[in-house]
């Protein structure tokens, strides 16, 4: 038997099949959107709750459902979710949306700016992102970084420039641990390219290349890590902001 490595989310297993398959949670749905934002504003997601968006299905879990609503980009309809914070539940949620049709995927959320020049509100485009979590490493060989679909980022940044909108593209940090980001791993991250820190991207981006769907993402500086002290002003606030990203993410997705 070969050795074991020592830490055993280093023992990829290539199988393409798994004991429980998201077929065996979901079933296919006929009027499922080829199209899907997942959104990672429980804000605005209870906006478009309020205002009496249709839903689609709901996704379940031990907590509680996250409904799949409805809206339309020019006649096309497209799906929205939030998937939930952190990459085990997002990466769950995606996998389901995937089983249940759609194919399609642009994400919205928050992340924390590690550079200066990321101020609170600034909005960011993953490259590629730094594998700091558990999630990705069941789906794709061990390797430092994971990156988005180069079509779904070129989508994303054709909407953001065509509506004159600012952003910055470059690297993300996901990590499962936010109360464990030690100012020697920023400083070691920022030295590597990283801009922003998160808890979802690489899983979902490992996924996707996995079931071979395009995804891509958008983040809003939601605090900031580059200072002496935390600044977490960004929490709260910037409805606008959020509600903007949805729709750009919704007309971006309906370009893929």
């Amino acid at each position: 038997m070969a050795e074991r490595p020592d830490a055993p989310i280093l023992e990829f297993a290539p199988a393409p099949t798994a004991v429980i398959e998201p077929g065996l949670v979901r079933e296919r749905l006929q009027h499922a959107p080829e199209h899907a934002v997942l959104c990672l504003f429980g804000e605005v997601i209870e906006r478009l709750a309020t205002e009496g968006a249709p839903v689609l299905w709901e996704l379940r879990a031990a907590h509680g459902t996250h409904p799949v609503y409805a809206i339309e980009v020019d006649g096309t309809p497209v799906a929205v979710f939030h998937p939930g914070v952190g990459a085990p539940l997002a990466g769950a949620f995606l996998e389901e949306a995937i089983e249940c049709g759609c194919r399609k995927f642009v994400g919205i959320g928050m992340a924390g700016g590690l550079v200066p020049d990321l101020t609170i509100g600034n909005l960011t485009v993953p490259t590629s992102a730094v594998r700091d979590e558990g999630t990705s490493y069941h789906y794709l060989p061990a390797s430092r970084e994971v990156a988005p679909a180069p079509e779904a980022v070129a989508r994303v940044e054709d909407v953001l420039r065509r509506h004159e909108v600012p952003y910055v593209a470059g690297k993300t940090w996901t990590t499962d641990a936010p109360y464990r980001e030690t100012r020697g791993k920023v400083e070691r991250r920022v030295a590597e390219g990283c801009i922003t820190v998160e808890m979802e991207a690489s899983a979902l981006f490992a996924i996707a290349r996995f079931r071979k769907v395009p995804i891509a993402m958008v983040f809003m500086t939601s605090d900031d890590l580059s200072g002496d002290e935390w600044d977490r002003s960004g929490f709260g606030g910037h409805l606008d902001t959020r509600e903007l990203l949805l729709r750009l993410a919704a007309e971006a997705v309906v370009k893929l």
